[in-house]
């Protein structure tokens, strides 16, 4: 069968298929490659946190901001590449898909390339920006170096893993993704302690384990019915970059604000201390591994849906829309249960030895918890917004839950509250974000409904 009879064939499925069976398919690859890419992180918290140094901890939640801003720009570039893919094939326009997917690619390397070079030259004034404190700095740039040496590939790898996400090859993208999360595992404790060389070790395994991850990707986008990146398909065009703006500025928005939300938070969280900013890193990492499911689980529904709205199939759009809300809304609510009851073992996990950063941690793991459920109707909204290239309401969606609504609460609570008003504001900024996205994405279904029935 020829590449162009393998295009059809999977429009046909993408098209007609039962929408539950299709993203059920879809998302088995993607939750795991969220999964595993969140280990990226959690094994780096995990392994630091057994050098007995509440500092080193800290380090890795600081530059936790600036692994954000690598990935803003590449899912900036990656998601604003990839929903235009996913119309294009749904149109049966193969020929504009072929040149996006290249072009989008090698325009997320260069700005890898930018970070890069700025980050290394402003490296101390970069990490005291980012919340290290005094103690933290040290810890922090010695990881900062590293992790910046490797930002072309992190771009990189983003890119080619949506974009085969995005074509509906999933299963390519989760074994570059997995590759990668079990060598860092494997690499953390040998340079870690085996080769002694501390944050800088754990740094260096992330690097590593990317570059590996990215080839396992580019091995993916050369096989099957991937779309492959020709050099004669590279375009440097202002309508290509209006589209990935389209496409991509609700991705760089919501990353990027994480980023600004996160230095924000560790500013406030250094005003009681070295464990405070350690007790929220680790709590962090643990919220996003049980987000990155669900978000994995809504990735699946990206492509039908973008294949689906581009064939004027707005049913389909809406069937798959609640299918997904439906499933991640009780997960999330369950998952969310049983943390906050067991909130201190699993903190306990990342740093036992310190009993201020148990506290605080186990205090923050329930209230985040609490409202976690709420994530499911604004995420999977803000993806349905942003694959259909509806990118206002998309923005303003990406944007609201770690930074319109956040950064003011944790800016203003901690003045009347003290810790607890660092503690409290991302469940109201939940609950805000919540309140925001219920009319936005309420009033876009209930268009797509009128339309179907118009057809």
């Amino acid at each position: 069968m020829n590449e162009e009879a393998r295009q059809l064939q999977k429009r046909e499925r993408m098209l007609n298929a039962p929408v539950e069976r299709l993203i059920s398919h879809l998302a088995v690859p993607t939750i795991i490659s969220m999964l595993v890419t969140t280990f990226y992180n959690m094994a780096d918290t995990f392994f630091v946190g057994k050098l007995d140094n509440t500092s080193a901890t800290g380090a890795v939640g600081v530059v936790f901001s600036l692994m954000a801003i690598i990935q803003a720009f590449g899912f900036f570039f990656g998601h604003g590449s990839g929903n235009y893919v996913s119309r294009k094939l749904g149109e049966s326009r193969t020929d504009e898909a072929e040149k996006m997917v290249a072009s989008g690619f090698v325009y997320a390397i260069i700005a890898g390339t930018v970070i890069m070079t700025a980050g290394l030259v402003l490296l101390e004034p970069l990490a005291i920006l980012l919340g290290a404190t005094p103690t933290i700095l040290p810890f922090a740039m010695d990881y900062m170096r590293v992790i910046l040496l490797g930002a072309p590939v992190m771009c990189g790898s983003i890119v080619l893993n949506n974009q085969l996400r995005f074509q509906g090859n999933a299963i390519y993208s989760m074994v570059g993704l997995a590759g990668g999360a079990v060598l860092n595992i494997a690499l953390d404790p040998l340079l870690i302690f085996v080769l002694d060389m501390g944050v800088m070790g754990a740094a260096l395994a992330t690097v590593i384990s990317q570059a590996v991850s990215f080839l396992l990707l580019w091995i993916g986008a050369r096989r099957g019915d991937s779309l492959k990146i020709h050099l004669r398909n590279i375009v440097f065009s202002g309508k290509l970059m209006l589209e990935i703006l389209r496409g991509g500025t609700p991705s760089l928005g919501r990353q990027g604000l994480a980023s600004v939300a996160t230095m924000c938070l560790n500013h406030m969280m250094g005003n009681f201390g070295d464990a405070a900013i350690a007790a929220m890193a680790i709590v962090s990492r643990i919220v996003m591994f049980v987000s990155s499911a669900m978000i994995g689980f809504g990735q699946g529904f990206q492509p039908v849906c973008g294949f689906n709205y581009g064939a004027g199939r707005y049913d389909r759009v809406r069937r798959a829309f609640f299918f997904c809300l439906k499933v991640s809304a009780v997960f999330l609510f369950s998952f969310g249960l049983l943390g906050i009851f067991l909130a201190p073992h699993v903190v306990a996990l990342f740093q036992r030895n310190d009993p201020e950063v148990l506290r605080i941690g186990a205090l923050a793991l329930r209230c985040q918890l609490a409202t976690i459920a709420l994530m499911s109707f604004v995420i999977l909204a803000n993806m349905m917004l942003q694959t259909v290239g509806k990118v206002g309401g998309a923005t303003l969606l990406a944007t609201a839950r770690q930074g319109l609504c956040f950064i003011p609460s944790v800016l203003i609570l901690p003045h009347f509250l003290g810790i607890w008003g660092v503690l409290l504001a991302q469940p109201v900024a939940d609950v805000l974000s919540f309140a925001i996205a219920l009319p936005i994405g309420g009033s876009f279904l209930a268009d797509l409904r009128r339309r179907s029935l118009a057809e």
